[in-house]
């Protein structure tokens, strides 16, 4: 196949229609970000577009860009139109856009951000969680205990211990303070009910919690 020959345009945001098949959704928390990313950094990334037959751009990707340029009230946006395609390549076109196709090397990830700012500044406009940043940064933290490191006794060196699998994670968040009651109460009384008493307090609190969600509480 083919290039996909395209035009590059400025237009108003307004004019840009959304497509019917975009699965990518995004939190009103994330939309924050992404409007507090385009006013630090500028909106550095052309919108997608098709072009149809009545001459309405359509979306293929930065449908949450043209949305945060409305909010931003911005005159206009960059477009790249791919001019008249045909709904199946518009729809790959769409999901490559929206897709990745590599993992962060999470030790450089760490010193990237590191070197950025606080994961507080991090997270008004960059698409992480306290979780995320959590994990993230507890990467460069390594515990001497856990490089199995032999004492030097003279004796041949024994092979490493294989490291545990990791089965849990540590969620931050908040909630409502006339609400904090009412969850712990909850999370308590499950915890009794189904018997979740065989790891420490926060494991059980966690199984709690999963099980109040899972069954709709």
């Amino acid at each position: 196949m083919g290039k996909t020959p395209f035009q590059t345009m400025n237009v108003a945001p307004e004019r840009l229609k959304h497509n019917g098949w975009n699965t990518n959704v995004v939190s009103p928390e994330n939309e924050a970000k992404i409007d507090a990313s385009i006013r630090r950094l500028g909106l550095f990334k052309p919108i997608i577009c098709r072009e149809l037959a009545d001459g309405t751009l359509e979306i293929l990707g930065g449908a949450h860009r043209r949305d945060s340029a409305i909010r931003l009230k911005m005159p206009e946006v960059q477009v790249i139109n791919l001019g008249r395609l045909d709904d199946k390549r518009a729809k790959e076109i769409g999901l490559v856009d929206n897709g990745r196709y590599g993992n962060d090397d999470t030790l450089r990830l760490a010193e990237l951000l590191d070197g950025l700012g606080s994961p507080d500044d991090l997270a008004t406009f960059m698409p992480y969680t306290d979780a995320d940043f959590a994990s993230i940064f507890s990467s460069v933290n390594i515990d001497l205990d856990d490089l199995d490191i032999p004492d030097d006794d003279g004796s041949p060196s024994a092979l490493p211990k294989e490291k545990p699998v990791q089965t849990h994670t540590i969620l931050r968040f908040k909630v409502p303070v006339e609400d904090a009651a009412t969850i712990t109460d909850q999370i308590e009384a499950t915890m009794k009910a189904q018997r979740f008493t065989e790891d420490d307090a926060l494991t059980n609190a966690g199984h709690a919690l999963v099980h109040l969600i899972a069954n709709g509480r």
